[in-house]
């Protein structure tokens, strides 16, 4: 048996694949910080990166939260990649690598060390490969996957073990469709990662209401995922009726979220986990919707609103807007009535003055 690797640190060898040692100079274009202001050091080689608490002189760690900067005083990381305001925090031990973003730059420095492993280009014998599909010689096609007729599957794309590839479907390039994850009626662009069980292109939920029941309504559009986008682990995105869903570029939706048909949302959106948008609304650039937020169909949601968790959204909201609440109301309102409804609620719980009077 293997020895227990070190809990301590990240990027354990079984799980993630690994790259280096690189430069100090390296380290620093990655992160967006100047080579230049590193001096004799530059050359330094760095093995891994770690957290300051547990990174070693051959690790680069990073500070982004001033709450934690007292951890600067006792690291024993070999770089640490802070804001420039910290730089004189740094202890003398490490090289300090200054950015103006040192979140974004521990992710692309956490990334030149841990990169995404690359198609192994093949297509898996126990793999089913519809008519007419075209897979690019350079995509990885893996164990169980299915491969519809006429599909289409870019350069760098890897289709997971036991993933369905509806037929028709275009994948593009250096796409990543992992594990059980269905995708029918979908067109996607470059750079989409699908996670493990998602399911993308199903029949939208639409019916019409007759005195004897219901009656199915066509659902004849597609989904349009943009270059870059992440679609989370058992998230469902439903195919348009008469129109497309879209998802833009750059836009991250967690897991077990739900998207209705028709719903377009713009680039660069968040959706945190359990959110349900309901049909045909429309959601803005670099919208937010939190955590269990609900919203129901054909609303316009303006660029860069957020939306609270567990709200209920059921109007429209304003570009920039923040939400929150159920019915959704702008935050300070909200915040308003739980200050007034709090003071009341201490009042009720006041004893009483006996009347003392004959």
């Amino acid at each position: 048996m293997n020895a227990t690797p070190d809990a301590s640190k990240p990027g354990d060898a079984r799980f993630f694949r690994r790259t280096g040692p690189h430069s100090l100079s390296v380290i620093a274009e990655a992160a967006n910080a100047e080579p230049g202001r590193l001096g004799a050091a530059r050359d330094r080689l760095i093995t891994g990166v770690a957290p300051l608490q547990s990174a070693g002189p051959e690790d680069v760690s990073f500070l982004d939260n001033r709450r934690y900067a007292d951890l600067l005083d006792v690291t024993k990381a070999g770089a640490v990649i802070v804001h420039p305001d910290l730089e004189t925090r740094v202890p003398a031990t490490a090289i300090a690598i200054v950015t103006p973003e040192p979140y974004v730059g521990w992710a692309k420095v956490s990334a030149l060390f841990h990169p995404p492993a690359a198609a192994a280009a093949g297509v898996h014998p126990n793999a089913i490969i519809g008519a007419g599909a075209i897979i690019d010689p350079g995509a990885e096609i893996g164990p169980g996957a299915v491969i519809g007729a006429g599909a289409e599957i870019g350069v760098g794309s890897i289709i997971g073990p036991l993933a369905v590839i509806g037929d028709g479907v275009v994948v593009g390039r250096f796409c990543r469709i992992h594990a059980q994850a269905t995708l029918s009626h979908a067109v996607l662009g470059d750079h989409v990662v699908i996670y493990p069980g998602a399911r993308i292109g199903q029949d939208g939920f639409g019916f019409a209401i007759t005195a004897s029941g219901f009656v199915p309504v066509p659902q004849l559009g597609r989904v349009i995922i943009g270059d870059g986008a992440e679609i989370g682990a058992n998230t469902t995105i439903d195919r348009g009726s008469a129109q497309d869903t879209v998802i833009g570029p750059g836009v991250h939706i967690d897991n077990l979220v739900q998207i209705g048909h028709n719903v377009r949302i713009g680039k660069g959106a968040v959706i945190v986990a359990q959110a349900g948008i309901s049909g045909s609304t429309l959601i803005g650039d670099q919208v937010m919707i939190a955590a269990q937020a609900g919203l129901t169909g054909h609303l316009n949601i303006g660029k860069g609103a957020r939306i609270g968790a567990q709200s209920g959204v059921m109007t429209d909201v304003e570009a920039g807007t923040e939400v929150l609440g159920a019915p959704a109301q702008p935050a300070k309102a909200f915040f308003r009535e739980v200050v007034t409804l709090r003071k009341l609620a201490q009042a009720g719980r006041k004893p009483q003055k006996k009347d003392t009077t004959e």
